[in-house]
């Protein structure tokens, strides 16, 4: 209550939770109403957390009609109350996750989900640190075809490709700087913003920071930030995975290093090469890897992004400091040893990317397996193992995966491929057109 308490103007608040494909759900409630909200919680359906992309009820789900479609007990999490910046009246954003009725965490919500991982790292004493990467555009979808919105600052339209161009950067300098000045106000730590490789592609850095939890959030806040404040600047914000069929697409790299008690990096040898539970890691995320495809490529569209030669990964492998591996070790000075995964999609739940990366690499830690030799060189013309190519590939992988099963609980598993399903099947009678419009915001 004392950020409301400092902030009399803000009259309305939304209370919110992210559900399977990272939908924000929630209510609006009056501010005057908030004690409640903080001592009781509120509630809603588990099925919320369990929709379709399209807002749905999810067909023969066992949580709707079966079981009389019962409500879990939403709570704040730790983040407490934020701003909303991109609306124009002053508004709260109290972030939610769901619990049972008697307090037990709800698994099915993707942010417990993520919580799991990171109690199972504490049991060993040890503690992640991440870091994530988050690749955008900006699209004037006002016409019948997309294209760069014209620049705030000169009126005129960007047609090509300008990485790391500054003159792209400057075009939009009035969303930039009202995007930077909001992520402080939520406490979101942006660092880095450069243009990419597409027309009207940026990508910005979040900084790394010792807990899963909030860089997943952190995450999660600047996807709703981007795509909400970008509207008040007449275009959209998106992350879907490949809006333009001719540019590459958009992806969520994460970077992640762990701590043991004393505070020491474990994949710090001295060296370049990195430790041995380094490699145990890697191998652990290449096992996963398949069957976590469909969390890193969640959507239909995300599968024309992982294409050869796009600067996005097709083959399970790792290499050193090697920008076409699904896997790499950056170069940094022994102390900051990390590994960077390179193939989540812009489009994904961050709270799943990140129990996700962070499960699979528990697995390699916990069973000590070696990975094959990093690879060196192209990794399209390695020969390697690809991912699953397709949506409907990709869902039987996470359905059969016993890596998965290693990471996520069954509840989980089953109503992500429920939802997965019914999406792959109500997708097929959409055209292009019908399908970006759909991704364009939602995602």
């Amino acid at each position: 209550m004392d950020w409301l308490r400092e902030h009399p103007e803000v009259k309305t608040i939304r209370v919110a939770a992210a559900d399977l494909n990272g939908v924000a759900r929630g209510k609006r409630i009056p501010a005057r109403f908030a004690d409640k909200l903080l001592t009781e919680g509120t509630k809603f359906p588990f099925s919320v957390l369990n929709m379709d992309i399209w807002g749905e009820d999810v067909e023969d789900s066992p949580l709707v009609f079966q079981s009389g479609d019962p409500d879990g007990l939403l709570l704040p999490t730790e983040r407490g109350f934020m701003p909303m910046p991109w609306l124009e009246a002053p508004t709260g954003l109290l972030p939610l996750w769901m619990f049972h009725l008697d307090g037990r965490p709800y698994e099915g919500d993707p942010r417990q989900a993520l919580a799991r991982i990171v109690e199972r790292y504490k049991a060993v004493g040890l503690t992640p640190v991440v870091a994530t990467e988050l690749e955008f555009f900006l699209i004037d979808d006002s016409g019948g075809q997309l294209r760069v919105p014209p620049s705030p600052r000169s009126g005129k339209r960007r047609t090509g490709a300008e990485t790391l161009s500054l003159r792209a950067l400057d075009a939009f300098d009035r969303f930039f700087t009202s995007l930077y000045d909001a992520c402080e106000a939520m406490d979101i730590p942006a660092d880095t913003a450069i243009s990419e490789a597409a027309p009207g592609q940026f990508e910005i850095n979040l900084m790394h920071q010792a807990d899963p939890l909030k860089a997943a959030d952190d995450a999660w806040f600047f996807k709703l930030l981007v795509k909400g404040l970008a509207r008040r600047y007449g275009f959209a914000g998106s992350f879907m995975a490949k809006p333009y069929d001719s540019w590459n697409g958009s992806g969520m790299h994460m970077h992640f290093s762990v701590l043991d008690r004393n505070g020491d990096n474990i994949f710090d040898n001295g060296g370049e090469e990195g430790s041995d539970r380094l490699r145990h890691a890697v191998a652990g995320c290449l096992a996963a890897m398949p069957g976590s495809t469909l969390l890193f490529a969640p959507h239909e569209n995300s599968y024309d992004r992982l294409v050869p030669n796009a600067h996005a990964p097709t083959g399970i492998g790792w290499a050193y400091e090697n920008r076409t591996s699904a896997i790499r070790i950056p170069s940094s000075g022994p102390k900051a040893r990390r590994i960077e995964h390179r193939v989540a999609g812009g489009d994904v739940n961050p709270y799943l990317t990140v129990a996700a990366v962070l499960g699979a690499a528990l697995n390699g830690l916990e069973d000590k397996v070696e990975p094959p030799p990093a690879i060196q060189g192209n990794a399209y013309e390695q020969g390697l193992a690809q991912l699953p190519t397709t949506w409907g590939e990709a869902i039987d992988a996470f359905d059969s995966s016993p890596q998965i099963k290693r990471i996520f609980p069954g509840h989980l598993i089953e109503n992500f491929v429920m939802t997965k399903r019914q999406e792959l099947h109500y997708m097929a009678e959409l055209s292009d057109d019908e399908t970006v419009e759909l991704y364009l915001d939602t995602v």
